[in-house]
C-alpha cells in the first residue's frame, strides 16, 4: 500500500475544515494551523445578552447547496426558514416606500414602463451569465470583452430607468458587498452562474437565504473541529512558507514549525499574498493576489423583546438605494424571541461608515431599521455589530472580487498548485463561489487533489 501523504492546511474555516476532515479520512497525517483563536473563519458566532445565539458572519443556506444540507445533517444538526413567507418585504426606491411579497422571481411596485426595462435587464444578464464556462471563466464567449469592462458600465448600458439601474447597483451590494464599479462583468456573471442565477442569489424562499442552522452556522465548524481533536492549533498566525521538490516547512509567529509532503492553503488570495514564500511564488500567482480585494462590509445587529414588525404585517427585509443600511433580515431564533433586526452596510457605504464612531454608527443604523419597519426600532435592547474590515485574518467580506482584467490574465492561476502548494477556499469554487457550499466543494475537492498528488 502507498503511504498516504502529511499535510499542513492552513486555516480553519470552512475549506480548511472540510480538506483535513477528507484528508484525514484517506489515512493521511493531518495538522490545521488558525490563526485565530477560534475555528470558522468567516462563519463567527456570538450571543445576546440573553444568551440568544447569533451569526457575526456567514449564515445562510438554499437549494442547491446540497453538500452544505449533507454536512448539517451528518453532524446532527437542523435547520429553520428564514422568517418571510409571513408579511411583506419594504421597497424603498428613489424616495417611494412601497410592499411586497419577498419570493423568488417577485419584482418590485414599479412604473409600467421601468417594470419593462428591469425585465429586459434581468434576461439579458441571465442570458449572459449562463453562457460563462464555471471552471474556466477565461475562456468563456467574449470573455475579454466581458472582462474588459465594470458591472457599472453594462448597468449604464442596458439599463434606462432610475429604478430598473437602482435594482442592480443594490444587487451587487447585496452579493458582492461591492460597488458596481468595483468587478468585472464577467466576474458578475460567473459569480451569477456559480449560485445559479442572480435572482437565486437575491431570494429568500428557493433561494440563497432559505435557511438558517439551528444555534448559528458556528456548530457546523465547531462539530468539524472537533471531530479532528487536538490536530486543529488555534492561535498560529502562519508566518513563511518554505518549499521544494522534498516538502514543505511551515512557521507561525508563535515559532511553531511543522514540517509535512504538501501544504493547503485556504485564505482568501489576498491574505494568502500577504505570507512569506521561500522561493518567492511564481510573478501569475502573485500578481493575482494583489487584484482580488475583499468586500466592505459592516453586519449590525438590534434585539427587541419581540419582532414587532411582524404584527404590522412585515417580514423584516427591506432593499432600498438609500444607506447606510439598504438590506435587512428578520433574523430572529426560531422562537420569534426575541425579535431581531439584521441589517448590511456594504461596499462604499462601509468604508464611509467604519471610519466613523460606533456610537455614530449605530444611531445611523437604527435610524434604517427605523424608516422600515417603524419608529420602535429606535429603542433596542442591544446593539451589536462586526466590521469585517476590522478583523485582520479577514480583511473584509463576503468573499474577493475580481476587478476588469483579472479573470482573464490570471484566472489559470487561481486553483493551479504551485509545487506542494496547494489552494483552497469559498473563492476556488466554480459552484457556489464565495458561499459555505464552495468553501467546503472546495476544501473536499482539494483534499482530493492533494491525495492524487501523493
Amino acid at each position: 500500500m502507498t503511504a498516504q501523504p502529511s499535510v499542513v492546511v492552513i486555516g480553519a474555516g470552512l475549506a480548511g475544515l472540510a480538506c483535513a476532515t477528507r484528508l484525514l479520512a484517506s489515512g493521511a497525517e493531518v495538522t490545521v494551523l488558525e490563526a485565530r483563536n477560534r475555528v470558522g473563519g468567516r462563519v463567527e458566532g456570538g450571543h445576546l445578552a440573553d444568551g440568544t445565539p447569533i451569526e457575526l458572519g456567514g449564515q445562510w443556506l438554499g437549494p442547491g447547496q446540497n453538500r452544505m444540507y449533507e454536512l448539517v445533517a451528518d453532524l446532527g444538526l437542523e435547520t429553520f426558514r428564514t422568517w418571510n413567507d409571513k408579511g411583506r418585504m419594504v421597497i424603498d426606491l428613489r424616495g417611494r416606500r412601497t410592499t411586497m411579497r419577498s419570493h423568488k422571481g417577485a419584482v418590485p411596485r414599479l412604473s409600467p414602463f421601468a417594470l419593462a426595462d428591469l425585465g429586459q435587464g434581468l434576461a439579458r444578464f441571465t442570458a449572459l451569465s449562463s453562457r460563462v464556462d464555471l471552471r474556466r471563466p477565461w475562456e468563456s464567449p467574449d470573455a475579454h470583452d466581458l472582462d474588459g469592462q465594470t458591472f457599472e458600465t453594462w448597468i449604464r448600458r442596458t439599463l434606462r430607468t432610475p429604478s430598473g439601474r437602482a435594482y442592480f447597483r443594490i444587487a451587487c451590494e447585496a452579493v458582492f458587498s461591492a460597488d458596481s464599479t468595483d468587478l468585472s462583468l464577467l466576474h458578475a456573471l460567473f459569480y451569477s452562474h456559480s449560485g445559479t442565477d442572480l435572482e437565486t442569489l437575491l431570494a429568500t424562499d428557493a433561494g440563497a437565504q432559505q435557511d438558517r442552522v439551528v444555534g448559528g452556522s458556528i456548530r457546523i465548524a465547531e462539530a468539524m473541529a472537533a471531530a479532528l481533536g487536538d490536530r486543529v492549533r488555534l492561535g498560529e498566525p502562519v508566518r513563511r512558507i518554505e518549499h521544494d521538490t522534498a516538502g514543505v516547512r511551515v512557521e507561525t509567529r508563535t515559532g511553531t514549525v511543522v514540517t509535512a509532503d504538501r501544504v493547503v492553503v485556504t485564505l482568501p488570495p489576498t491574505l494568502a499574498g500577504r505570507l512569506e514564500y521561500a522561493p518567492a511564488l511564481p510573478s501569475w500567482r502573485d500578481q493575482l493576489t494583489q487584484r482580488v480585494p475583499a468586500g466592505s462590509v459592516i453586519k449590525c445587529y438590534a434585539a427587541y423583546d419581540h419582532p414587532f414588525w411582524r404584527d404590522a404585517g412585515l417580514n423584516g427585509q427591506a432593499a432600498s438605494d438609500r444607506g447606510p443600511v439598504k438590506v435587512t433580515f428578520d433574523n430572529s431564533p426560531p422562537s420569534g424571541t426575541p425579535g431581531i433586526l439584521m441589517g448590511f452596510i456594504e461596499a462604499d457605504d462601509g468604508r464611509e461608515w467604519a471610519r466613523r464612531p460606533e456610537q455614530e454608527r449605530r444611531e445611523a443604523v437604527l435610524a434604517c431599521f427605523a424608516r422600515y419597519v417603524g419608529p420602535q426600532a429606535l429603542t433596542p435592547v442591544q446593539y451589536v455589530e462586526r466590521d469585517w474590515m476590522a478583523q485582520e485574518f479577514s480583511r473584509g467580506c463576503y468573499g474577493a472580487h475580481f476587478a476588469p482584467g483579472v479573470w482573464t490574465a490570471y484566472g489559470h492561476a487561481l486553483r493551479t498548485p504551485v509545487g506542494r502548494i496547494h489552494w483552497a477556499g469559498a473563492e476556488c469554487s466554480p459552484v457556489w463561489n464565495g458561499y459555505m457550499e464552495g468553501a467546503v466543494r472546495s476544501g473536499e475537492t482539494t483534499a482530493a487533489e492533494v491525495l492524487a498528488a501523493g
